[in-house]
C-alpha cells in the first residue's frame, strides 16, 4: 500500500485503503470515552458490541449492535480523541458521542447528574486546528433535545450547560478553577471541545455526555476519600452508556 499524501490530505478512499476495509465496515456512530481505564472500558463495550467486531486501533472496537454498526474508543485527552474522530468522520461516520468525566465548576451540579454538554470552550490545544476562528463549539441541537427527553422519560437526573476543555488538568489551582466557574461553565474536561470541533469541521453531529468525577469548585479531587461518590459514579456511567446507545441509533 503506497499513499503519497499526508494525513490531512487523505480522502475517504484513502482511509478505506489504510484500514483495509470496505464502506460497509464504517460505523454509523462512534462513542468516544475519555478515561484512564482502557482495558476495563474496552471489556465493557466488547460485552455490548458482540457481532462482527474489528479493531481499527488498540484502544477501539467496531461491531454490530441491533444490526447497526457502532464504534467505541477509549481515549485520554484531545489528541487521541481527534485521531479517532478525524479518521472516522472522513470515512463517513455521522454521529460522535463524547462520554467520560468532568470536574465540577458549579455548586448546583451533584454527583449522579448527567451533564448534557451544550457547548465547550476550546482550550484543549487541538480543536483550534479544526476551527481556527472560534473560541467555543456547540453540540448538535437535535442530540441535545433528544438526550434531555430521554433523561426526562426515565427520571434520570441531568443538567445542561457548557464545559471548559483543557489539556492540562494537573495545573488546576483554586484561582484557575474560580475563573472558569465565573465564565459560567458547569465543568472542565479534556476531550469534549476536540470531539465537537472535529465533528463540526466534517459537518457531522456530536454531543458530550459527562459524569461528575471530582467536584473541584468544592476542593474535592480524585484523591479525596468518598466511597459514596464512587458508587454513584458507577451507576451514572451505566445510565450514560444507555443514553449514548440510544443516541447512536438516531
Amino acid at each position: 500500500m503506497i499513499i503519497l499524501k499526508l494525513y490531512g490530505e487523505f480522502t475517504k478512499k484513502d482511509w478505506l485503503k489504510a484500514f483495509n476495509i470496505e464502506e460497509k465496515d464504517v460505523p454509523k456512530s462512534f462513542i468516544i470515552h475519555g478515561a484512564w481505564e482502557y482495558e476495563k472500558n474496552l471489556t465493557i463495550w466488547k460485552d455490548k458490541i458482540v457481532k462482527d467486531i474489528w479493531t481499527p486501533h488498540w484502544n477501539s472496537i467496531i461491531g454490530k449492535l441491533n444490526n447497526q454498526r457502532i464504534g467505541f474508543a477509549n481515549v485520554f485527552g484531545g489528541p487521541s480523541a481527534a485521531v479517532i474522530c478525524h479518521q472516522f468522520a472522513s470515512l463517513g461516520t455521522d454521529i460522535f458521542i463524547q462520554t467520560g468525566y468532568f470536574g465540577g465548576l458549579s455548586h448546583d451540579v451533584q454527583f449522579g447528574d448527567i451533564l448534557i454538554v451544550t457547548a465547550a470552550e476550546m482550550a484543549d490545544g487541538v480543536s483550534h486546528w479544526y476551527l481556527p476562528d472560534q473560541q467555543t463549539v456547540q453540540s448538535d441541537r437535535e442530540l441535545i433535545e433528544t438526550a434531555i427527553n430521554f433523561c426526562e422519560d426515565r427520571g434520570y437526573s441531568y443538567v445542561t450547560g457548557t464545559v471548559f476543555t483543557t489539556g492540562a488538568i494537573m495545573v488546576e489551582t483554586s484561582e484557575i478553577v474560580q475563573k472558569w466557574a465565573k465564565s459560567g461553565h458547569i465543568g472542565v474536561d479534556m476531550e469534549t471541545a476536540t470531539t465537537l470541533a472535529v465533528a463540526r469541521k466534517f459537518n457531522k453531529k456530536a454531543i458530550g455526555l459527562l459524569n461528575l468525577s471530582d467536584h473541584i469548585i468544592k476542593r474535592d479531587t480524585f484523591y479525596s476519600p468518598n466511597k459514596r461518590r464512587d458508587e454513584i459514579k458507577e451507576k451514572t456511567d451505566e445510565k450514560i452508556r444507555e443514553l449514548a446507545l440510544y443516541l447512536s441509533r438516531l
